[in-house]
Formats: structure tokens, sequence, C-alpha cells
């Protein structure tokens, strides 16, 4: 078995779709869009979380109750009746599940939390939530409290304890008469403390640092049976064939719970929300089919870029913003930031367990922390997995001690407590080196190193600039060996920004002195506090276009309290924010600011559709199984969630597919609604799910010429994809001109023009009416 190969056997998909299901569009909405993605080409519907939620949860992830479907996304009887529709249309059904955390936010919606909160360490529920009972005096600490709340503030009410809307249990025998407020809370086993005491107090495990949602042990078998029961009732039943696994890297034991779901769901196609480092790979041990396809989409969206143009963006960026500081340097700078803040309960719990284990080491509990975060700002991945990956914290303690080299002694003696399997420093190690990962890089540098912002996606590289044709076809090459059946992806929900806001990002730096010129204008007549603050806005228009007011200002607001330079989620700046709201409402309402940014936005755009064509295809046709992020499959200009949930016009989607079918559209031209990306969608979904064997091997094809390094080809076995990449260089150059692309023995038909084509092409000729090409090579597509 290679690695990534699961026994799925024909549970594997051709392709999956991906439904963000919640109120607005629950599960009988799904049932019935079903027959659209059906003859849209996908082999199986691919669904957000399912299981009860939070009360008006916009995502999923925030499970209160592992019981049963949610009934505001549709209850069992919505499931039914997806079930039984994806079973009459022959699709596949794959659901996300949650196993790492729960919602808490309303402590009353969930009853293992409420129980926990009501009885302490007596609780059955006390082995489902990590709490560390040794900290604050053996209360659970409720980081829900304002910077001016007092005990005036809390009341008892119905046999609850109550802080305006939020509500929580109180013990049995814990009131008495005359008792205040206060008197029953200081009783109870938990404590109510203000929200800033959550970075140094908080003693359970968090979802990164997010208090609303409660780490559970599903490392311990109870737990895992008692969670995951519903949903292995649904693999049983066989109304689930695929199961997605979110944030693997926060359990105790990800190995061992991949292990115990894949022998209690044995023929299930199961992939893991894994971000690996560049030359990371997934422990071979794994049980599962591959990651849930970041990986390849920054090896798509690389090719977006030329490596060539790094020192000249590098060089302007610089000189536009006056932000010197290197990709490593806003690394390094926003890990210790989270470290040092938001996750630094997490640093002082493991430094009890240092002190534990160790009661004589010859350092203060202060060095110990200390050096715990130099490591965890060092480490280069997100987490090891011991023993595997023990060569990640060598190499973080070589970096930590150079930059600290009065703590080389401490970092010597904690890390064999560190490098031992199993143990709970070890564990806890590990579960918060991916945290600080995720929240200081993905959630803070990815918002303040602003060179290219196309690049700062989640599973990239923003480091780095780019790949040639070369370097993708042997990313390819090792992908076909090893992850044959991993999902590729080119938007998530979890993604910055749509893969059609990153295609027409990839523009701006092959525009080169154009974009500069125009940045340098807009910073200028708009500025605001932080210049590469600035320079994020104004890429984001031009990735974005012309969005709804109110989105690009609520995307300005996330993002500059993501950055957390001038202004932040908890301590808000309200001059600095005021700036860029201003600067928003100036692009849609200055006249001169308008143009300049229209004009931008025009020129960008036809180039934007050449690489959004271009990155699809790709995707869709290389080793892997491809998902479709609901609504992709025409152009979506989406920035980050919550963007990215908003409602799709998929009436829209079904006239324009139902067309093609009737014979109404052949080959649609290149327009501002993406009839031509749904056009490519279908064709090279249904050839997937049709002839699975056209897709079985991986060749790079030559092409040869002047503007050879502009194609990008490549052969799996019968199905041919060739796309254009750098499309503005390609059109300054002069186009095509005699180059050409060597197909393989045989005739093949275009399945996008209906021509055929043989031989040596002249990639002008295959190219002339899009910017790709899908071929097969017997002319069938059924």
């Amino acid at each position: 078995m290679t690695q990534g190969s699961t026994d799925a056997g024909n549970t594997v998909p051709s392709s999956t779709y991906r439904l963000q299901i919640r109120g607005q569009f629950p599960l009988r909405a799904a049932a019935e869009l079903a027959d659209y993605l059906q003859a849209l080409g996908i082999s199986a519907i691919y669904l957000s979380p399912i299981l009860q939620a939070t009360s008006g949860s916009d995502h999923g992830y925030d499970i209160t109750s592992h019981r049963q479907v949610d009934p505001e996304r549709g209850g069992e009887q919505g499931r039914l009746a997806l079930a039984a529709t994806a079973r009459e249309l022959g699709l596949q059904t794959v659901v996300d599940i949650v196993p790492n955390h729960m919602g808490v936010a309303d402590a009353a919606q969930n009853e293992a939390w409420w129980q926990l909160l009501r009885d302490g360490r007596e609780s059955e529920y006390a082995a489902w939530f990590d709490v560390d009972w040794k900290a604050g005096d053996g209360r659970v600490k409720l980081p829900v409290l304002g910077d001016d709340a007092g005990d005036d503030q809390l009341s008892v009410e119905d046999g609850e304890l109550r802080y305006f809307e939020h509500r929580f249990p109180i013990a049995e025998g814990t009131v008495k008469p005359g008792d205040s407020a206060a008197d029953v809370h200081a009783r109870q086993h938990y404590e109510l403390v203000g929200y800033r005491r959550a970075d140094n107090e908080q003693n359970y495990r968090r979802f990164f640092a997010v208090t609303d949602l409660a780490g559970i042990r599903v490392e311990d078998r109870a737990v895992f049976d008692a969670s995951h029961a519903e949903i292995l009732r649904w693999v049983r039943d066989g109304d689930v064939q695929g199961i997605r696994i979110d944030h693997p890297d926060g359990l105790a034991d990800p190995a061992g719970y991949l292990d115990w779901l894949a022998a209690a769901a044995p023929d299930s196609w199961i992939t893991v929300e894994k971000i690996t480092e560049p030359g990371e790979r997934l422990p071979a041990g794994w049980p599962v089919a591959g990651t849930t396809g970041y990986d390849a989409l920054a090896e798509v969206n690389n090719l977006l870029y030329d490596p060539a143009a790094e020192v000249e963006v590098s060089r302007r960026y610089a000189e536009l913003t006056g932000d010197r500081r290197s990709w490593s340097d806003h690394l390094e700078q926003g890990k210790r930031m989270v470290a040092d803040t938001i996750l630094h309960a997490e640093i002082l719990r493991i430094t009890r367990a240092v002190r534990h284990a160790q009661p004589k080491l010859p350092v203060s509990d202060e060095d110990v922390a200390q050096t715990l975060t130099e490591l965890a700002v060092a480490f280069g991945v997100y987490r090891s997995y011991h023993p595997i990956g023990a060569e990640q914290l060598d190499a973080a303690a070589e970096l930590a001690a150079s930059r600290r080299p009065e703590l080389r002694e401490t970092i010597t003696n904690l890390l064999p407590l560190l490098s031992d399997p199993g143990t709970e420093i070890s564990i806890r190690f590990e579960q918060a080196t991916g945290a600080i990962m995720a929240k200081g890089v993905e959630d803070t540098a990815y918002y303040r190193y602003n060179r290219a912002v196309g690049l700062n996606e989640v599973g990239g590289d923003p480091g780095g600039f780019g790949s040639t044709p070369a370097e993708f076809h042997a990313a390819q090459l090792q992908r076909q060996q090893l992850l044959p059946e991993s999902m590729t992806t080119l938007s998530t929900h979890d993604t910055k920004r749509s893969e059609d806001v990153r295609a027409r990002l990839a523009v701006l730096p092959e525009l080169r002195e154009r974009w500069y010129r125009t940045a340098e204008q807009l910073l200028s007549t708009a500025p605001v506090p932080r210049q590469a603050f600035g320079y994020l806005l104004w890429q984001s228009f031009a990735g974005a276009g012309w969005i709804e007011r109110t989105r690009m200002h609520a995307y300005a607001k996330k993002a500059m309290r993501e950055a957390a330079e001038g202004t932040s989620w908890r301590d808000q700046d309200a001059g600095f924010e005021a700036a860029v709201h201003e600067a928003v409402d100036r692009a849609y309402d200055d006249p001169q600011l308008h143009r300049l940014l229209d004009e931008l936005i025009t020129e960008i755009t036809p180039y934007g559709w050449s690489n959004s064509l271009s990155q699809k295809l790709i995707q869709l046709a290389m080793p892997g199984i491809p998902d479709v992020y609901q609504g992709t499959e025409c152009y979506d200009y989406s920035l980050v969630d919550p963007d990215n949930r908003r409602p799709v016009d998929f009436e829209l989607r079904r006239q324009l597919l139902a067309g093609f079918d009737a014979g109404d559209v052949s080959g649609p031209p290149l327009e501002e609604a993406g009839a031509a990306k749904l056009w490519l969608t279908s064709r090279v979904l249904r050839a997937r799910r049709a002839h699975p064997e056209w897709f079985s091997s991986y060749t790079p094809l030559t092409v040869s010429g002047p503007a050879a390094e502009h194609a990008v080809a490549f052969d799996r076995g019968g199905a041919v994809a060739v796309a254009t990449r750098l499309p503005v260089g390609l059109h300054r150059a002069g186009g095509w001109q005699h180059t050409a692309v060597e197909l393989g023995p045989g005739r093949y038909l275009d399945q996008l023009t209906g021509e055929h084509h043989q031989g040596q092409v002249a990639v002008a000729e295959l190219l002339r009416r899009y910017p790709v090409a899908f071929l097969t090579t017997d002319g069938t597509n059924d």
C-alpha cells in the first residue's frame, strides 16, 4: 500500500463538491441540489459538520451534542432525505467531523459541559474535557466577564447563576439562606473571570485561543465511542462513504485516533485537515487517503507566479511600504506574539507539567516558560508526532539556542522530557506548537507581510515566490506515487481568498511598473496609518473587484484586527480603524481614487480569467481527488470567512449547465458570469467519473518553443491538460509564436471546443479559443 492509500476500494470518489450546511441552506436544500451536482459531474456530496451545534452557528464546528443531527440544519429527516436522494442518483456522501472540541459559548446548550460545570471532577463528563484541575484551585476558569464586571452584575435566577445573557449551573447544596450571587459563585466548580485572564490562567484546552471551543479527550476510548456513535451509524447504514477529519493536530494522539476510526469505518475514504510545510509529508503510518488539499492548492497557486520576479517584487514592496522585515522575521514575530499573549496559558500548563515531572530541575519556572516559548516559536512545522518528527524538535532546539544562548542549558534539560513519546509534557507541547503556528502565522503574519498577498494562503509559503512547470511536474509525480487518493482543492471555507481572487492577484506582479505606479498613487491619495496594511487593502480591491461596500468594510475590519499592528480584536484603536474605513469608502466615493482602481481592475480582469481557468483545469485534472467548493464552478470573488460562506446562486448555475446540455451553448465565451469556468468544470468532472482509467498516471508533456515556460501540459493516462501561465508576460512577448506541445500517440478530442488534434500541435492553435485545453483520447465524454 502506498503512503496515503486506504482500503476504501470503490468508495473513493472521483470528485467531491463541498456544501456549507446551515440554517439558510439545510440538508433538504442539499437534497434538492443533488441532481444539479450529479449533472455537473461530481460523484460525492461533501458536507460541512451537521451534528447539533450552537444555535445560530453559521459554520457548525461548535458541536454541542454528538447524539443528533442539528435541527437547524434539517435534523435527522433532512439527513435521511439527502441520503435517499444521493443513493437514487448514485452519489456518495462525505461528512466533515469535529473530534477536537465542542462548542461551549452557551453552557445551557451543551449537556456535557453543563454537567461538568455543575458537578466538577465528580461529573460523569469529567473525562470528556481536557481540564487542568490542578490549576485554578480546582475550578474551571471561564473568561466571560468584561473589564468593568463586578459582583453586582451576577444574579441567581431560576436555579442558575446569571451574568447578563450567560447562564451557568449551580451545584446541589451550594445555595444558602441570605447568600448573595457572589457567595453562590464562590462555591461553584467554575470561576467566572475577566476575559483578559484567559491569556495566562485558562485551564482548559481550547481550539487555538477560542474560549468558546473546549477541547475534548478522544484519546479516551469511552469518549471516542460516545462522540462518534452517530457518525459511525451513518457509515454502517451506507449513508456516508467518506469522512473528513477537522484539525487532527489538536488531538493528544492523532495516530491512535485515526487507527480507531479506520477500524470502525474500514471501507471509508478518510482525509485529514492537515497543513504540511514545504518538504513535509504526512506520517506514513496514518490509515488515511491523504489531506484535504491545502498542499495541492499551494502547488497550483505557485505556478501563477514567476520566480524570476521575486527580487523586484520584494524591493518594490519594501520601498512602497517601509516594511523591510523578511518573511522569517514576520513569522517569528507573529508566533512570539501569540505565545506570549493569547496562547501563553498553554505554555504555563506545560511549565507546570515540567515542574511536576522534575521538581528538582535547577531552573526557575520563568526560565522553563521562556524556553518552551522559544522552542515553540522556532518549531518549523505545525507539530511532530513522536517518535516521528524528532528531527523537528532538534532543529527547533538549535535555532532557539542561537536566538537565546542564555537558555541553551535549559533547552538541553528540557529536550529529553519533550521528546519522550506519550508523556504529558511531550503531548501538550506538540498540541501547543500547532496552535501557535496557526494563530501566529495564518492569523497574524499572513496579514502583516503583504509583499504579494495572493501567496498568503493556507498551506502556502509567503516566503517563497512561484515555481516553474518543471517543479510542478516533479511534485505531481510524487503525488501520483504517494497520495493518489488525497483531496485537492483551490477554495475552502478556511482559505483567506477564493481561487478567483488569487487568480487576479497573481496578475499584479506581472504588471510590474503599471501596478507599482498605481499602488504608490493609492497609498499617497488615501493613506492609512501603516502603509503595509494599505498595500494589503489595495491588493484586496484589485483581487475582489467592486464587491459590496459592506463586504469590503467587514474584510478590512477583520484583516486589520488579525494583523494586530495598530489595532486588534482585544484593544481597538478607534483612530486607526476609522482611517482604514475612510480609505475603503473613498475607493467607492472619491472619483480620482475610484478611477485609479477601476482602470486597474479592468486591465487585470481578462488576465485573471485566464489564470482562473488554468488553475481550475490543473487542479481538476492533476493527481488526487478534486474538490469544488460551493459556487466556484463559476467565478467567485470571496474573501476570508464569513464572506466565503455567503449564499450561492445555484439557480444561475443550474440554468447554465442545462443550457450546455440542451445544446444551447457550445463553448461559451469568456465573460463576467463565468460560464466558461462552469463549462470547463463540468467537462473534466464528467470525464473523471466516466473514465477513471484516463486519470491513472502522470506524464509531463514536452513543450518547446519561445513561450514554453508559459505552458503547463501533462497526460494523466488518456486525459491531457494544457494550461497558460503568466499571461501578461506571454502577451508582451508576442504570444505563443511557434511554441508547440507534443501529444502522445493517437487522436485527441478537445472537450472544450470539439476540435481534434494529434502529434505535435501548435499551442497557438490549441489555445485559440480558451487559455486552456482539455483533451481526451477517444472523444467520448458521457
